[in-house]
């Protein structure tokens, strides 16, 4: 897939399951991503102190991830090392593709909702240029706002596919806007057939719909 794709962005949750041997695994497969694509490292980490450094230590270092995803929830001071290298960098939770993802992201505190207020920080702790946004695109509804708060930050964009998300509602959503956007398919790509084909199933899968996304 990687003449269709920008980026990769391994789950850690599925190579952390099987222990020693999917972390090993886990760093075979960053491994394998040519050079030149970014590298995403989907682990939603957020914690403070020792404990923060300790994951941007395993993120960057260990497994040479160019970025990774972090929960904002412990504040920015929680986030600090993930971005305090410029040639690293963090995309910060804000509004997630899960249904539940209206529990807490778009509760309003002092007149505006948590993602915005999430957004802000981000923005705020965006000095040197390696903090980007988590918006799912299953809420294409609330994409112009973050958008407009968003000073330019950089989209991570997940729930194209298996959860729902619309391409169309999401070209809708962005059209006007030139921050960059990474949308993140997963399974409709990984999972396109079961048959002895499947290497060519999933390459076709990645061709359509990076068609779909440009035209």
């Amino acid at each position: 897939t990687h003449q269709f794709a920008c980026a990769f962005k391994p789950n850690l949750a599925f190579y952390e399951a099987h222990g020693s041997v999917g972390w090993d695994q886990l760093k075979k497969t960053i491994e394998a991503i040519p050079e030149g694509k970014l590298v995403i490292v989907d682990a939603k980490r957020g914690d403070i102190g020792n404990t923060a450094k300790a994951y941007a230590i395993a993120m960057f270092d260990e497994l040479k991830a160019d970025m990774v995803t972090v929960s904002p929830y412990l504040g920015g001071d929680s986030l600090a090392p993930f971005i305090a290298d410029r040639d690293k960098g963090a995309f910060v939770l804000a509004l997630t593709s899960n249904p539940g993802s209206s529990d807490i992201q778009e509760l309003i505190a002092a007149g505006r909702s948590i993602y915005s207020h999430v957004v802000r920080l981000a923005v705020s702790l965006n000095q040197l240029q390696n903090v980007g946004l988590v918006a799912g695109a299953t809420k294409p509804e609330s994409l112009p706002e973050i958008l407009d708060i968003a000073d330019g930050l950089p989209l991570l964009i997940p729930g194209i596919g298996a959860q729902g998300g619309s391409v169309d509602a999401l070209k809708s959503a962005l059209r006007g806007y030139s921050n960059p956007a990474f949308v993140n398919v997963s399974r409709k790509i990984i999972y396109a057939s079961q048959s002895d084909s499947h290497e060519w199933d999933v390459r076709e899968s990645a061709m359509k719909l990076c068609d779909e996304l440009v035209r």
